[in-house]
């Protein structure tokens, strides 16, 4: 399944978290049990179950909610819940620790730490533009942010979802039209701090970035515009973003 945020499961998760930084927890973990109640794939219910489990008052129910996170997420063979394991890990180790189940906690630790860091993802991935480019051309680090002015890249970014793809091309800099482009790395890659485990765990939306170039390999041309609503919600919200860019 391609994460989306107009999936209605992401959008009450989403809901959910707005509540929580308005101190409303209440109003989130109803929010949360809603997601979980509506979810109908293994996808939705191994995000709500994880957000369903930081509501719980005590230890042990925590721990249930996010094994059964855990659970729905290992059915799933798609890179955007793999990338999730070391934190779902990592939460049941600390759980079982608060537990003073060390040895079950320093089992769940090294699960975790057995997936490590480098993404496993295999593509095809793919970047947006409104560059006219062409078969072999390479995409290097250094161009300008299209999110902050003045600001130097020090990473080449792209996707393995050619709609994020569509997405990253309609907020570029320039005057063409826009394009998504099939890119193989040269060097290795790492998951998108930006984006990794900052509001849904992992790397969903499977972005990532390299200080190596992308060798264009071909031009994809099926991915799906979003509307003019959306995007102008888009840059509503990253107008209203604060947090700094992680460069």
């Amino acid at each position: 399944m391609e994460f989306s945020s107009n999936n209605d499961i992401v959008k009450l998760c989403l809901q959910g978290m707005s509540m929580e930084e308005q101190n409303k927890s209440k109003e989130a973990s109803k929010l949360f049990l809603q997601a979980w109640e509506k979810g109908t794939n293994d996808f939705e219910k191994f995000l709500a179950a994880h957000y369903v489990a930081r509501h719980q008052k005590n230890v042990s129910d925590k721990l249930k909610w996010l094994k059964t996170a855990l659970q729905f997420a290992l059915k799933i063979n798609d890179d955007s819940a793999h990338s999730a394991f070391p934190v779902l890990y990592s939460n049941i180790a600390k759980s079982y620790e608060d537990l003073r189940d060390f040895d079950n906690a320093k089992k769940n630790y090294d699960l975790a730490k057995s997936f490590g860091e480098k993404p496993s993802d295999k593509g095809p991935f793919y970047h947006g533009t409104k560059a006219d480019l062409q078969v072999g051309d390479l995409l290097t680090a250094g161009g300008n942010s299209n999110y902050k002015p003045g600001l130097k890249m020090n990473h080449i970014y792209f996707t393995a979802l050619v709609n994020a793809a569509g997405l990253a091309a309609v907020f570029s800099k320039g005057n063409g039209r826009e394009r998504v482009y099939i890119v193989e790395p040269t060097g290795g890659f790492e998951n998108d701090p930006n984006v990794t485990n900052k509001k849904f765990p992992g790397n969903p939306t499977r972005s990532y970035r390299s200080e190596s170039p992308l060798k264009i390999v071909g031009e994809a041309t099926d991915w799906v515009r979003q509307t003019n609503e959306d995007i102008e919600k888009w840059k509503e919200k990253l107008a209203n973003n604060k947090g700094e860019i992680i460069n």
